[in-house]
């Protein structure tokens, strides 16, 4: 009984290890590569709350000298060719390091399993943001932006230009009641995704949040971009309108995605 309680606490110290030194790889390119200050607090917050399960007791089980593994690799592991593979690998490794935590907690503190399977799902999400398809990757890409105006066949227009190949769609609709522009939004927005196009809410903030939309647009007199990140989070695409090099010169010192 005793090896095997001294082998969890070697299997729980090695991997704590592996995901908080994982975690930091993510961060500094969060913090350095991307000034993403967002992404970057989120693998610092996980990585501290992992620090406050790796107690001396853990430590104490450590056998570095006696490690089978140690001199254990594989021929991927030496080579790193790109930031995005460094970003995949060491993910991956977060990601089997919390999966191990998880299981070997439950032998021995359950609220480390929970708590690290809570942990694993952060992870995921953070993959996502980082490597699937960011939305400023498919600005970049898009050539031309559609600005609709009021249609009664608005869905008919749009879908057509979707199948042309358009990838960048704004919904404006300056006079229309917020019900309308919330029901038509939601179905531009869901048209779009199904086309893997971006959609971008005109003015409306709340609107752009409720419907899951890839960004907004905001005038001079709407909200400041800084306040609309924080409702929409760090990788939403926010654009200003400009009339003037001052006008534009602000919005590039306020960090919009673009100006139009």
């Amino acid at each position: 009984m005793k090896l095997e309680t001294t082998a969890i606490k070697r299997i729980l110290d090695a991997n704590l290890d592996r995901a908080r030194e994982g975690l930091r790889i993510i961060e500094e390119w969060c913090r350095f590569g991307l000034d993403n200050p967002d992404l970057a607090q989120e693998c610092k917050e996980m990585r501290h709350q992992l620090a406050s399960w790796h107690s001396i007791d853990l430590k104490r089980h450590r056998d570095t000298a006696g490690d089978i593994g140690r001199d254990l690799s594989h021929p991927r592991e030496e080579i790193r060719e790109t930031v995005e593979g460094l970003l995949q690998a060491n993910l991956a490794r977060v990601q089997e390091g919390f999966r191990v935590l998880e299981e070997y907690g439950k032998l021995y503190d359950l609220e480390l399993g929970i708590a690290c399977k809570q942990l694993r799902y952060r992870v995921y999400q953070l993959e996502s943001k980082l490597l699937i398809s960011p939305p400023l990757e498919k600005l970049k890409a898009s050539p031309l932006y559609l600005v609709t105006s009021p249609a009664e066949n608005l869905l008919e227009i749009v879908e057509l230009a979707l199948k042309a190949g358009l990838k960048l769609v704004q919904y404006r609709h300056k006079t229309a009641a917020d019900t309308i522009r919330l029901e038509e939004a939601a179905k531009l927005c869901e048209l779009c995704h199904r086309y893997d196009a971006l959609f971008i809410m005109n003015d409306r903030v709340d609107i752009a949040k409720a419907i899951h939309a890839d960004g907004v647009h905001l005038g001079q007199q709407d909200l400041p971009i800084s306040l609309a990140r924080q409702f929409l989070g760090p990788t939403a695409i926010i654009g200003r309108s400009t009339t003037n090099p001052q006008e534009m010169a602000k919005a590039i010192q306020e960090k919009a995605d673009y100006v139009g």
